[in-house]
């Protein structure tokens, strides 16, 4: 659900002050470089600390000193995204970001990703109808390399681009949209809705992911051309944050950028809203179970003084439990989920209703889109109430403080609002008219944007079941007409030159490696059993608990498979004492969460809340946990929404050769031989009592674990905590035990996908158990150079090499009673074969050798140095000390694990690989078309079984 975009988007922004080292707006700042903005929040105010500079060459420059974790992040946003393309030519901006990280005059093909991974970092790329970023988050003393990086690639790609890596990116974005789209259950449904929504002209009406059919008609000219035209410092936000001197910085961001030309003035764009003259009907027919209705209001742009007063009607419509959709559709059974979102992009808004049908009723699509329109038409009597309006500020406010806790999310929103609005902070003003909207401004906006205007409604329904649409398809988009391609001359191309007084060929050093210290950890057991771990080196008013219990999967019995997480479903339903509605509006305004889960071995409560509310929010869970209402209608819509659920997966490729790689791997008759969701007989085997008496049984405090990341002392809060501990009281049954792993013979097993153009490819065998010191934490080391970082052996042969793929990864997956090594990945479908192939022999080559020197030495300094990005924000702490209450591990664990990655040597590493690498014990399922790919799969020599779940 799109909630509140704005709060996901932009209040990650507001965050806590903290010191500069150097203050260049109080200094001589360095030639080449003029201070625009020195902001300053007043005391006790919601904002951040920046610096806005600009460059002579035209390059923003946004600096974000927070020294609380000894880490940098580094984005460069370029205001280019697909809606700068031209017909014809779809997909640019997304090929783009990929070719950025193919390597520059100075920096060697795939060097990028090897570069900042050995420094223990990590990066990636996005890219939307608006802009494109690329972002690297790295421990501090490597904020040079990183800017030394993003510039080469911004002044010199071009000299590196070649034919050959514009063919294999070109393979990769088609392997990608393969994979996300026309492979995938409602993959094609935004690209429907945006076709029909938007005329062909406007820039809206194509995906970023671009059409196949544009990718294939240009050649690696166009490319060139489009940077040149739209990746000069002039059309570029560098926002900064994270422990770094600021003088020392601005230094170096003009030494590696300031030389670096303009390129041609990019320009904005006018605001493009859609503009529809009757309501259009289309139908999309899917791989899909259940059928989903999704209608689409034009309304603004980005920024518009209406904006704010629409999401407040979005919230009312379909923001959550309590909200007009939900009651009318889900509480009623017809829907198995129903919202609202109104998002907003640079040229265009829109206010979008997203409905799941329920199968099991006998509603159409058709019914659905009446009961839309009722709920609708019922806005116009209720109105806001000043409880909504009280509830969203409320969560605003406690959105904001928890956006304090991520140094990357303060960076990204910067840079969002920079690139958007020449505005920073644009969020203070949302929260300004978030705060200031009134009932009449909604009901406004209501009346001008959405009672009974045109709207673009698009029905997805199962294959064969036109019956269920909401209406007769009224609307065809126009066909696409492809502009004569001319092809450019390279001659013509306008190249910049940088003229440098330094060597740029020289990487630069990192700095000194920053001092890593773990969080002070204090530990007391509850007076009612539970034991707590925790830290109270958390400078947010938040906190943050996580309450593990045993129980989870493991100790189900076969015909109720399913059941636990059924349970943990019911428990976020009514108490005894409130309404779903009126518990989930209640934590809103408090701003928290409760949530509840079921793995494997336990079942987990997670819980954060301001600081100041927590003794509210913890009497708010008392009465979930220990009070549930355990109302039969509510148990019957969840139970029908779980089946539903496990009908709809059976049409996603990934979800079947995972399971049934868990199936081969661990023994049909094993747990994990199953969905962890269950079975369709198990689940509709469940009772409301099966689910009464589990809870009784593995809801209890002893022997429980919690861990707390807070900002409040051990003593604070162990007085907010008994309340509950003194009513909570008993002992949870044990969890069950994994029955011996029983693996199926080797050879490939195939389930059959007619038509699917993509193949889902699952490589298993069994392996070790989890253990943070010994031969599964080392078969991980092991793995890092075969398949477990995208510079590995079998992603750049698969992938780069050969075009294979979008991506191929490999891991060991390990948890108390077991384990299992897996090759994952999605395979062009006239590959699968050949990459089955180049799979099976890179596993022979690796059990033979092991790594080389070269890679040992890049796996240590890769593994040993990501530990500074471990403990950044509170969810990362509290699972680092869950981890170590699970596995009863001290804290000094980390650097044994240290040592271990610092001596091991390639023999050892070897012998891991000779023992669990050898492709004669690999399982191999193979998820696709059968008609296409048997031939093929039977020449590799292996034994070939047809299968199904």
């Amino acid at each position: 659900m799109q909630r509140w975009w704005k709060i996901g988007l932009l209040l990650g922004v507001l965050a806590g002050c903290s010191s500069w080292q150097d203050n260049p707006a109080q200094s001589t700042l360095p030639s080449g470089v003029t201070l625009l903005e020195d902001h300053l929040p007043e005391q006790n105010s919601l904002g951040v600390h920046y610096q806005k500079y600009q460059l002579d060459n035209g390059l923003t420059v946004l600096l974000y000193p927070n020294d609380d974790s000894p880490l940098t992040h580094v984005d460069v946003t370029y205001h280019v995204g697909s809606s700068r393309e031209v017909q014809g030519k779809s997909g640019f901006a997304h090929f783009f970001e990929h070719m950025m990280f193919q390597g520059s005059k100075h920096v060697g093909d795939q060097e990028h990703f090897r570069i900042v991974n050995e420094a223990g970092g990590s990066m990636n790329g996005t890219t939307n109808k608006d802009r494109t970023n690329y972002y690297q988050t790295v421990p501090s003393n490597q904020l040079e390399t990183v800017l030394w990086l993003e510039a080469d690639r911004m002044g010199f790609l071009l000299e590196a681009v070649s034919e050959r890596k514009f063919e294999i990116q070109r393979n990769a974005v088609k392997n990608e949209r393969a994979q996300r789209v026309d492979n995938a259950p409602y993959g094609l449904m935004l690209e429907r809705l945006d076709e029909a929504l938007y005329p062909r002209e406007h820039p809206y009406s194509w995906q970023p992911i671009g059409y196949v059919e544009d990718l294939d008609r240009v050649d690696v000219n166009d490319l060139k051309a489009f940077f040149l035209r739209w990746y000069g410092p002039n059309n570029a936000v560098l926002t900064i944050g994270g422990d770094f001197d600021t003088q020392q910085t601005l230094e170096w961001v003009i030494q590696y950028f300031g030389g670096i030309p303009q390129g041609p003035e990019a320009g904005k764009l006018p605001p493009q809203p859609a503009e529809l003259d009757e309501t259009r009907y289309i139908t999309l027919e899917d791989r899909v179970h259940i059928p989903v209705l999704l209608m689409s209001y034009p309304t603004v742009y980005l920024g518009h003084q209406d904006e704010v007063a629409l999401d407040m009607f979005s919230e009312v419509l379909g923001g959550g439990k309590s909200s007009l959709l939900y009651q009318r559709l889900v509480e009623s059974g017809k829907a198995l989920s129903a919202s609202s979102s109104h998002y907003c992009q640079e040229l265009a808004c829109t206010l979008s209703v997203y409905v799941r049908l329920n199968p099991q009723s006998e509603y159409t699509l058709a019914d659905i889109e009446a009961e839309v329109d009722l709920a609708i038409a019922e806005f116009r009597e209720r109105g806001v109430t000043d409880e909504d309006l009280a509830r969203v500020q409320a969560s605003l406010r406690a959105s904001s403080i928890f956006g304090m806790e991520s140094v990357p999310d303060v960076v990204r929103q910067l840079a969002f609002g920079e690139t958007f609005l020449d505005d920073p902070l644009f969020v203070e003003s949302v929260i300004a008219q978030f705060d200031a909207v009134t009932r009449e401004q909604v009901d406004s906006a209501y009346r001008h944007y959405i009672e009974g205007k045109p709207r673009v409604v698009l029905s997805v329904v199962p294959r064969g079941k036109l019956e269920l649409a909401a209406a007769p398809v009224n609307f065809e988009p126009e066909q696409r007409q492809w502009p004569e391609h001319h092809t450019i001359a390279p001659e013509s191309l306008a190249y910049r030159t940088v003229e440098d007084d330094f060597d740029r060929s020289v990487q630069p050093p990192a700095g000194k490696a920053p001092q890593m210290n773990l969080p002070e950890l204090w530990q007391v057991e509850l007076s009612n059993g539970i034991a707590l771990l925790g830290t109270s080196e958390h400078n947010n008013p938040t906190t943050t608990l996580r309450l593990r219990m045993p129980g989870g999967a493991l100790s189900e019995s076969p015909e109720l498979y399913g059941i636990a997480k059924l349970t943990a479903a019911m428990l976020k339903q009514s108490s005894q004492a409130r309404s779903a509605s009126a518990l989930t509006d209640r934590l809103e305004e408090l701003g928290a969460s409760i949530s509840f889960s079921a793995g494997l071995s336990d079942q987990i409560i997670e819980v954060r809340s301001l600081s100041e509310n927590l003794e509210e929010v913890l009497g708010l869970l008392e009465d979930q946990l220990l009070n549930p209402a355990f109302d039969e209608q509510e148990f019957q819509r969840e139970q029908a929404r779980y089946l539903q659920s496990i009908e709809q997966r059976f049409n996603q490729s990934q979800w079947l050769a995972s399971v049934m790689a868990q199936t081969l791997t661990f023994g049909q008759d094993s747990r994990l031989g199953s969905s962890s969701y269950g079975t369709r007989e198990s689940i509709a085997n469940i009772t409301l009592d099966d689910v009464k008496a589990f809870w009784q049984q593995h809801y209890q405090p002893r022997p429980s674990q919690m861990v707390a990341v807070t900002n409040l002392s051990a003593e604070q809060l162990q007085d907010k905590l008994k309340p509950l501990v003194t009513k909570w009281q008993g002992e949870s049954a044990s969890a069950g035990s994994l029955s011996q792993q029983r693996q199926a013979k080797p050879g490939i097993y195939l389930i059959d996908r007619p038509g699917a153009v993509q193949t889902a490819l699952r490589i298993t065998r069994p392996a070790l158990a989890y253990d943070a010191t010994g031969d599964f934490f080392k078969a991980n080391l092991m793995n890092f150079n075969f398949g477990g970082n995208f510079n590995s052996r079998i992603n750049q042969n698969l992938r780069e090499d050969k075009g294979y793929t979008y991506g191929v990864s490999s891991y060991f997956s390990g948890f108390e009673q077991g384990g299992s090594f897996v090759i994952s990945s999605d395979i062009r479908r006239d590959a699968t074969a050949a990459a089955i192939s180049e799979l099976l022999q890179e596993l022979h080559s690796y059990m033979d050798s092991g790594p080389s020197e070269q890679e040992l030495e890049y796996m240590r300094s890769a593994v040993t140095q990501q530990e500074a990005l471990s403990y950044a924000t509170p969810s990362q702490k509290a699972s680092f000390l869950m981890l170590m209450q699970m596995y009863q591990l001290e804290p000094d664990f980390v650097e044994q694990q240290q040592l271990i990655t610092n001596s091991i040597s390639s023999e050892e590493l070897q012998a891991l690989a000779a023992r669990f690498f050898s492709p004669e014990e690999m399982c191999i399922v193979v998820v696709g078309d059968k008609r296409a790919l048997l031939p093929d799969l039977e020449r590799l020599g292996l034994p070939v079984q047809e299968v199904e779940l």
